[in-house]
């Protein structure tokens, strides 16, 4: 069944919180992602192609902050090791329930561990591939270096770590630019200037992006062989990173 039109800010708000993951968000998230992130079921499907090629036998892989499971969902379509588990984690209840029922509705020989949890206190095992898809951008940055520390330790050799984000730019013009075309891109989808102007305003203090060089940096620094963009759309790009 195809999701609810994203209409959360579509009408003026007297009063704009910050954003959230809750049930309201649920009922429309397929909808509201392909709108508002370019590349999406690409980056998705890559996903599934990479998962297939790192998966180990007798490993996990993990989906750390993995909503309604799309990344979780391609991954398993993918995998071909023997004794795979995908852990698939989000600290979204309701998204945890609707992924639950996702799942059921699914086949898939691969057995799926659902976890509603910060993926901050997850313990990381025996990874061939750990995803984090638009999920690191809403850690706070002072917790990203050891959340990525202990993605890296729990780790098998030869795993890979998929990293996908909203990305800034040092240079100012090139930020606007990336900015104006985002813009564009979702009123190409059929959101409204109000519609953009409020989202942004929620997701401003929730959603701390930062550049590629520091994602970059970060990773060598806690440990991985190399890490480099596979893709991007304006401000949107997806990375790998090798142990």
């Amino acid at each position: 069944m195809p999701s609810a039109k994203d209409s959360i800010y579509a009408n003026p708000l007297q009063e704009i919180g910050d954003f959230s993951f809750d049930s309201q968000v649920v009922d429309v998230f397929p909808d509201m992602i392909r709108r508002s992130v370019p590349g999406y079921n690409t980056i998705i499907n890559a996903i599934g192609l990479l998962t297939g090629k790192f998966a180990q036998h007798d490993s996990y892989c993990y989906d750390l902050g993995c909503s309604l499971g799309a990344a979780t969902l391609s991954m398993r379509q993918q995998i071909e090791a023997e004794n795979c588990t995908i852990i698939a984690v989000d600290n979204s209840q309701a998204m945890i329930e609707q992924l639950q029922d996702n799942l059921f509705a699914n086949t898939g020989h691969v057995h799926v561990e659902t976890r509603c949890a910060d993926v901050r206190n997850i313990d990381v095992q025996r990874a061939s591939v750990v995803v984090v898809n638009f999920t690191l951008q809403f850690i706070p940055l002072a917790d990203r270096h050891a959340l990525l520390s202990k993605i890296y330790r729990g780790m098998l050799p030869g795993g890979i770590l998929i990293i996908s984000e909203k990305i800034q730019f040092n240079d100012a013009c090139q930020q606007n630019l990336q900015t104006e075309m985002h813009h564009a891109f979702k009123k190409a989808q059929g959101y409204s200037d109000l519609e953009i102007s409020q989202k942004r305003t929620a997701l401003e203090n929730v959603l701390i992006p930062e550049t590629f060089a520091q994602h970059q940096q970060r990773l060598l620094e806690v440990g991985f062989n190399s890490a480099e963009q596979w893709f991007q759309y304006f401000n949107f790009v997806s990375m790998v990173a090798l142990k």
